[in-house]
């Protein structure tokens, strides 16, 4: 067990379907449960800036996936397909009923093969910053992408991590959460991370079908200065989930660092609306499916 200086949280280990996985789990117990998916190139440190608001509303629990932060690799699950299986018995191990989901990044497309294959297990999803479709990304994701081999990425992940968090437009990642980053990605860490990615063009073709089916309530998160993963991936995924609405705050990437304060307040909102069995998905649908704080 980890108390991580001022963070609101202790961190531990368990064993889920066979895997060491690393978590952190709020205090608070009530009828709300949320289980929180850390972002790639951070970790579960990276919701401490949201975590004591998010805790105010429901009983949160937060995992590094495995491949991921401090949990143990699997290169069976490194695809967002395999992955959204590891998710639904991550809910089951920590007995989370129907737990809302937030997943942003890497976990977005995971979280929302989770929702396609399971109906009704999931009462919420928060996702955004994440891939919808390869076309529409470009920069260093794309080049991780399409290169040849793994062995370019075989190196001290500091600049990778460094670079990706100056995206940043009103915040800076404390330095000893910079170094647990750094440590999740160390060494054949990163390198064996990439994999996930590396499977975008055979899953997000399959995810794209999908969306529309999804009856799951969505809340889609982006940040107006994200050239990790361009708007136009959280506006494809806004156009074809048919119970969704997209917030695009005035942030970088890492939104839920960047701008915590207005992450929070969306997510907090949206937990509030989708809860309970008569929480009416359909007033998720109205004709203006997006707002933009700035």
């Amino acid at each position: 067990m980890t108390t991580w200086l001022n963070a609101p949280f202790r961190m531990q280990f368990r064993v889920i379907d066979g895997l060491t996985v690393r978590f952190a789990q709020s205090d608070s117990r009530g009828q709300e449960c949320a289980l929180l998916l850390s972002p790639w190139l951070e970790s579960l440190l990276a919701f401490e800036p949201v975590w004591s608001p998010l805790a105010e509303h429901a009983h949160l629990v937060a995992v590094d996936l495995p491949g991921f932060g401090r949990s143990q690799h699997c290169d069976a699950l490194m695809s967002p397909q395999a992955m959204s299986e590891f998710v639904i018995a991550a809910a089951d191990a920590f007995e989370l009923e129907h737990p809302h989901l937030v997943a942003p990044g890497t976990g977005t497309p995971a979280a929302l093969f989770a929702a396609a294959r399971h109906p009704g297990r999931l009462r919420s999803l928060v996702v955004g910053s994440g891939a919808a479709a390869v076309p529409l990304l470009s920069g260093s994701l794309r080049d991780w992408i399409e290169a040849p081999d793994l062995e370019a990425f075989r190196a001290d992940p500091r600049q990778l991590v460094t670079s990706a968090l100056a995206s940043m437009k009103r915040s800076v990642t404390p330095e000893a959460v910079l170094e647990d980053y750094l440590a999740s990605y160390h060494g054949s860490r990163f390198a064996e991370s990439v994999r996930y990615v590396r499977s975008y063009p055979a899953d997000l073709p399959v995810l794209a079908r999908l969306l529309p089916q999804i009856r799951t309530p969505v809340r889609i998160i982006a940040g107006s200065y994200d050239t990790t993963v361009p708007l136009a991936n959280a506006e494809f995924m806004a156009e074809r989930l048919p119970h969704s609405r997209l917030d695009v705050l005035g942030a970088g990437h890492f939104t839920w660092e960047d701008a915590a304060d207005d992450y929070a307040a969306l997510v907090a909102s949206w937990w509030s609306g989708t809860t309970g069995p008569s929480a009416d998905t359909a007033g998720h649908t109205a004709p203006d499916k997006r707002s933009r704080t700035t």
